[in-house]
């Protein structure tokens, strides 16, 4: 980690197209030398042209490029190895647009143009396995079927490839209105979790939101119980801590409670239990907390109700959620609606969420099987290469509810932060502003990334951005709208810009 030159380049592609090819096992639309096994070319595929095209201008396995023996990943995966690709399965669908799960998830083509070069690498032995914890009110099997992972896992496996899909999360939801209306249990990680205490080399030790947490389920007590008395726990996979190497495979889009979500925000999902993640601390500022700006009087009423109904909805999710959801229903004229009102540290301000980001990316980098972590002086730990499906992205109300961006963009590198940090940069945002950013240049207790993110090198097929990123021009990129909690105060630019685009 941090140091090593490689890990300060990132590489960027803009690809012909955004549109992403439609018909699993999504092949590529033609035949290129190096394809372990061969297949009938299909229609446009940019992702496919994204993800060869960026292993080309990162220079990867350059001498044998454009020949048979071309192995791209060779430098990162062994023969033998298990490659976890953790791709951003967050929701299989969008509140307002049937097709816009395309630009709130990694597409299927995506993932599927990563796994032939990861299986070039293997040459034939071991295993990839793909795998996330999404959102909990989300439908594992409607998301794979959006995505055709079924169709992939069944191509490659004809192959003969040892390839696996896997939900990690304990338990579903049923929501009705933003309110839990019915639970279920699930198998989760068949290899179980690993639970990691970061104590003092927590992000989150010393931070004034102790004991007043608010984690993804209304049992406040759990999230603070796990996060108080100088513990800061987190319940992580063992798939992916046992892997050999991780590729995360995050979506580009905005994110209501840290400003973006790419590299370093896809970590949520390694968590087994997401009600050990801090979202935000309760309250306003002068209190300590970092939920909402300022207490209204309308405000007061709110949280005083919706408290007495979590805990009604906590010991019955039927009577008590489907109670809350009609509270939320009724309420929301008088109130405001989640896009025009700031709630639950959907804002610039939320001095939490970006801690818990940074300290699971620790524990993905320092973390040993046995739950404890090593000496970050003798860095050893997890092969890692971030690659960002930046073809169709996510501007606006993200993660879940964006407006779609056709930034026909492939990025990735060695390191999540240097990754975020360009990905920041030609989304048309300061680093600086997104503390989930900024602060890994500053994590404490475990480097993640040395020196400055102006210094990144970004390598491109668009002459523009063959540069640092301190040098790139903000007209020479986008103009991504950020979430309405973080407009104004993000952008490298002034927020009037009204084009999303740069052609």
């Amino acid at each position: 980690m941090g140091g090593q030159e490689h890990q300060e380049v990132v590489g960027v592609v803009r690809t012909s197209a955004e549109e992403y090819a439609s018909v699993a096992p999504f092949n590529p639309d033609q035949s290129y030398p190096e394809l372990p096994w061969r297949v009938q070319p299909s229609g446009q595929n940019p992702a496919y042209e994204g993800v060869r095209g960026l292993f080309q201008v990162l220079s990867y396995d350059a001498g044998n490029f454009g020949s048979q023996h071309w192995n791209p990943l060779g430098w990162l995966i062994r023969p033998g190895d298990t490659v976890l690709l953790k791709p951003n399965l967050i929701k299989e669908s969008h509140p307002r647009d049937p097709n816009g799960w395309r630009y709130v998830l990694t597409h299927g083509s995506f993932i599927r143009a990563v796994a032939d070069y990861v299986c070039i690498a293997l040459a034939g032995q071991g295993r990839i396995v793909v795998c996330d914890a999404p959102q909990t009110d989300s439908n594992f099997a409607e998301i794979g079927e959006r995505l055709g992972l079924d169709c992939l896992a069944e191509f490659y496996r004809s192959k003969g490839v040892h390839f696996d899909l896997i939900d990690l999360r304990k338990e579903e939801w049923q929501e009705k209105d933003g309110a839990i209306i019915g639970r279920r249990g699930l198998p989760g990680d068949p290899r179980g979790s690993v639970a990691y205490d970061l104590g003092a080399r927590s992000e989150l030790a010393g931070h004034a939101g102790s004991g007043h947490y608010y984690g993804a389920d209304y049992d406040v007590v759990e999230v603070n119980a796990h996060h108080s008395q100088g513990r800061h726990e987190y319940l992580i996979s063992k798939t992916v801590m046992q892997a050999d190497v991780f590729i995360n495979m995050p979506k580009l889009k905005t994110h209501k409670k840290t400003g973006i979500t790419v590299a370093l925000k896809n970590l949520v999902g390694i968590n087994t239990d997401k009600n050990w993640l801090p979202h935000h601390t309760e309250g306003e500022g002068s209190v300590g907390g970092d939920e909402f700006p300022e207490l209204t009087t309308l405000r007061r009423l709110e949280l005083a109700g919706s408290k007495v109904l979590r805990r009604l909805a906590l010991v019955s999710p039927r009577v008590g959620g489907r109670l809350l959801a009609g509270s939320k229903s009724l309420a929301r004229p008088i109130l405001g609606g989640s896009r025009e009102v700031i709630r639950a540290g959907n804002w610039y301000g939320n001095d939490t969420a970006w801690r818990m980001c940074l300290d699971l990316n620790k524990i993905l980098f320092f973390g040993r099987l046995d739950g404890t972590l090593m000496d970050s002086e003798v860095y050893a730990g997890k092969r890692y290469l971030a690659l960002v499906d930046g073809i169709l992205a996510g501007e606006g109300d993200g993660p879940l509810d964006p407006d779609p961006v056709a930034a026909r963009l492939v990025l990735g590198g060695t390191n999540p932060a240097a990754v975020d940090a360009a990905a920041a940069v030609l989304m048309g945002f300061d680093p600086e502003k997104i503390p989930v950013v900024y602060r890994a240049y500053f994590s404490a207790a475990y480097p993640l990334v040395g020196g400055s993110w102006k210094d990144v090198r970004l390598v491109s097929n668009a002459p523009d951005w063959n540069l640092r990123l301190g040098e790139i021009d903000p007209s020479a990129c986008f103009h991504f709208k950020p979430h309405f909690g973080w407009e104004g105060h993000i952008e490298r630019e002034p927020a009037a810009v009204s084009r999303s685009t740069h052609d």
